[in-house]
């Protein structure tokens, strides 16, 4: 595969099935953020429990590893485009199943836990489906920067969306989930609009072996075994997200535009590095910068925990997302080219719920150790513990450290 030159930098964008698919998941995208930053805003308002704004996060994942062994043999046997069209339906289904809630006044956890849940099974089907969807809509020679405006799409939409998330629900509850509601319907229309694309798929009649591939494939693949598990870990013990809303109210006193600034500042510094990435990609020693990426999360994860000065937090938040879109970028390349597409629907699933895991479990972890020590020490204690996780995978993994440069293996 060729690496995009500068004057191959929008080359994704020359096909209009792509050009459709950005747009519908970058609308998605914004919709997640508004639904996270308001739902996690009015669970504190309402109950001031850190383990609950934990359990936000646990009952989003649950549905994609009780699942795994379905979504991605769904998004590897059926129509993609069709699977996150659904999803999308699903997903705006349960926006206006909030928005009743607000509008009735019966926000309850219990009932809130309920409509995250199926949240949490409509994200476990799109998530292999939406990933695997992409490399189907260009041709692999722009595969990488397809990849590099995935991830800005989706980091932009993580800068704009807390931030408008934060200044809908400082004008009402009720403004923040109808326009996630709204942008939802619209994401769903525009993927519709996508030409059903080419996509090998095996046999309809579906056998354990066939379920069990993306597993074995990892098991064997040890490139994508290591990519996968460093996000995994790093990210399950980095995470701090979940816990924003008590840093912005009782760590920093800020109300809920503060909340949208802080949820803002990761993207803030991701979306800049992805844009860095679609025209100037990395061509030498992707292995290492993954790594150093990983490590300068943590960093980031300790200088926050332990700021207690708003410019310092949104200073180490904008470093935290760069430095994770640095090793995503890479991370994602790499099980995109090392992933054969009869298979990428289930190899995408197990990495979706190993991403949840990194996000919603951590979020889980977050929550309850802020529960019993602290956010402050949660938050530290986890980034002392991705630091760790970047030196040991670096010595347990050296064929992904000594990977140079982002190009299909020679099989």
């Amino acid at each position: 595969m060729s690496i995009p030159t500068a004057g191959d930098r929008f080359a994704a964008f020359r096909h209009v099935s792509y050009a459709r698919f950005f747009t519908s998941r970058f609308l998605a995208a914004f919709a997640i953020q508004i639904i996270s930053v308001s739902v996690g805003w009015q669970m504190y308002d309402e109950t001031g429990s850190a383990l609950y704004l934990g359990l936000i996060g646990l009952f989003q994942f649950l549905p994609s590893l009780l699942l795994i062994l379905v979504t991605g043999s769904v998004a590897d046997h059926y129509n993609r485009r069709a699977i996150v069209a659904i999803c999308q339906a699903v997903g705006a289904v349960c926006a206006s199943a909030l928005l009743a809630l607000t509008i009735a006044d019966m926000f309850m956890p219990w009932l809130v836990f309920a409509i995250l849940t199926v949240f949490g099974i409509e994200r476990a089907f799109m998530g292999p489906a939406v990933q695997s969807l992409a490399p189907n809509l260009v041709p692999e020679g722009d595969l990488a920067n397809a990849i590099a405006w995935n991830s800005s799409s989706w980091q932009t939409a993580s800068i704009v969306g807390p931030v408008a998330g934060g200044l809908l629900y400082g004008v009402s509850a009720v403004a923040a989930y109808s326009a996630a509601f709204a942008m939802l319907v619209a994401a769903g229309i525009l993927v519709m609009l996508i030409p059903k694309p080419a996509q090998r798929t095996g046999s309809r009649t579906v056998s354990w072996s066939e379920i069990l591939a993306g597993f074995r494939f990892i098991g064997q693949e040890k490139v994508v075994l290591g990519a996968i598990s460093l996000d995994l870990f790093a990210v399950l013990l980095g995470g701090a997200v979940a816990l924003m809303p008590i840093f912005a109210r009782d760590v920093l006193v800020l109300g809920p535009w503060g909340l949208g600034l802080l949820r803002a500042a990761p993207g803030i510094g991701a979306v800049a590095v992805a844009l860095w990435l679609a025209f100037y990609p990395i061509r030498h020693r992707a292995g290492v910068a993954m790594f150093v990426g990983v490590a300068l999360f943590g960093a980031g994860t300790v200088i926050f925990g332990l700021s207690e000065t708003t410019w310092l937090s949104i200073g180490a938040l904008m470093l935290m997302g760069a430095s994770d879109m640095m090793s995503v970028y890479v991370r994602e390349t790499l099980i995109v080219l090392w992933t054969p597409d009869e298979v990428r629907g289930r190899v995408n699933a197990v990495n979706m719920v190993f991403v949840g895991a990194s996000n919603e479990l951590g979020e889980f972890r977050a929550g309850t150790m802020a529960s019993i020590f602290g956010a402050v020490p949660a938050v530290v204690i986890g980034g002392a513990g991705t630091l760790a996780v970047a030196a040991i995978w670096a010595m347990g993994f050296p064929q992904l450290r000594k990977i140079d440069s982002l190009e299909a293996p020679q099989r």
